[in-house]
C-alpha cells in the first residue's frame, strides 16, 4: 500500500496515506478500535472500493487495473460474508472451486481438506440454516479454496465457540510458515498466539508497525493476579500497602493487585506474596499486548 487515502463526502478520511509493505511468509495483525480504517483498508485491496488517492498492490497487481490477476492467488474474509441461505455447505464451496478454475475432482479434494482443516457443518446443511460461528467456518473454507498464498481475514473467528477459535488458530499458526496473512482482530489472545508482525491503526493513520514481542515489550503490566494454595483473606494484603495501589478479591485463592508497573515492584510484591501463603500461580492480570494495546491507541490525540 502507497500513501493509500479513502475520504467520503463531508468527513474526515477514512484512510489517511497509510503506506505498508510485506513479502513472503508470516501473519501481520492489523488492530484498531472500530472505524479506524480496518475493514477499509481491505475492501480497498480487493478493490471492493476505490481509493481517493496512491495504490494497493497484490502480489504487484494493483485490482484496479486487472483484477483477475490480482486476487487469483488470494483469499479473502471481508466483513461477514455469507453463502446464499438456499446452497447447502457443498454448493456453495464447490461454486467457489468453480470460481477458482478447478475441476471437479480438485474441487472435492479441496472440499475435504478444509473440512479436514476447519470441521465444517454437514456438507448437505443449507446455509441459512447454520449458526454464525458455523457460517464464518464455511467463510474460511471459501478463502482457503485452492489454497491461496495471501490471505485477508477480518475477524476470522467471530462469532465462534472457544473450541472452533482454538482450531482456527491453530491452522493460522500453521499457515503463516508459508502464508502471508494479513488479519484484523479484537481479541488479543487469537493475535497473541498467531501473529509475528503488528500494525496499529486508529482514525484512518497508522501509528506503530512493530514485531508482536516489540509491542508487547513496550509496556510493563500494571496488574498481576496471585493465586494462593490455600484461603487468603482480603485483610492479609494490608500488608502489602506501601508496594501495591490497590487490590481485589476474585476469588477466595486469588487477587488481583494493582502497582506501578515497575519490575523492582512486581518482584518484591511475588517475595511478600509467597510470606502469605504458598503461591500457586503469579501472573500479569492482562496479557502485555493488551496493555500495548491501550498504550499506543490512547496515545493518539484523535483516538
Amino acid at each position: 500500500m502507497e500513501q493509500l487515502t479513502k475520504s467520503y463526502r463531508n468527513g474526515a478520511p477514512a484512510l489517511d496515506h497509510v503506506s505498508f509493505r510485506y513479502e513472503g511468509a508470516g501473519a501481520i495483525g492489523y488492530l484498531g478500535p472500530n472505524g479506524a480504517g480496518k475493514s477499509t483498508t481491505l475492501k480497498l485491496l480487493v478493490g471492493l472500493l476505490l481509493p481517493t488517492a496512491g495504490a494497493a498492490r497484490l502480489n504487484g497487481v494493483d485490482p484496479r487495473e486487472n483484477r483477475q490477476r490480482a486476487l487469483w492467488d488470494v483469499g479473502a474474509v471481508i466483513e461477514n460474508p455469507e453463502a446464499y441461505p438456499s446452497e447447502t455447505v457443498f454448493d456453495a464451496l464447490n461454486r467457489v472451486g468453480i470460481l477458482r478454475g478447478l475441476d471437479t475432482r480438485e474441487i472435492d479434494q479441496e472440499i475435504d481438506r478444509c473440512n479436514e482443516e476447519l470441521g465444517l457443518p454437514q456438507l448437505g446443511m443449507r446455509c441459512g440454516w447454520l449458526s454464525k460461528g458455523q457460517r464464518q467456518r464455511v467463510a474460511l473454507a471459501a478463502a482457503r479454496m485452492g489454497d491461496p498464498r495471501v490471505l485477508l481475514l477480518d475477524e476470522p473467528t467471530d462469532g465462534m465457540d472457544p473450541t472452533s477459535r482454538v482450531q482456527v488458530r491453530r491452522l493460522l499458526q500453521t499457515l503463516r510458515k508459508d502464508h502471508l496473512i494479513l488479519m484484523s482482530s479484537h481479541l488479543m489472545a487469537d493475535v497473541m498466539e498467531v501473529c509475528d508482525r503488528l500494525i496499529f491503526i486508529d482514525s484512518g493513520r497508522i501509528l506503530l508497525q512493530d514485531s508482536t514481542d516489540a509491542v508487547a515489550g513496550r509496556t510493563e503490566s500494571r496488574l498481576v493476579e496471585v493465586e494462593f494454595a490455600t484461603p487468603v483473606g482480603p485483610s492479609a494484603f494490608e500488608a502489602l500497602k506501601p508496594w501495591i495501589q490497590d487490590y481485589a478479591r476474585v476469588s477466595d485463592r486469588r487477587y488481583r493487585l494493582g502497582f506501578d508497573g515497575r519490575a523492582e515492584t512486581r518482584s518484591r510484591i511475588l517475595e511478600e506474596s509467597l510470606r502469605l501463603g504458598p503461591v500457586r500461580s503469579f501472573t500479569s492480570a492482562f496479557p502485555a499486548l493488551e496493555d500495548a494495546y491501550l498504550e499506543v491507541i490512547g496515545a493518539n490525540p484523535a483516538g
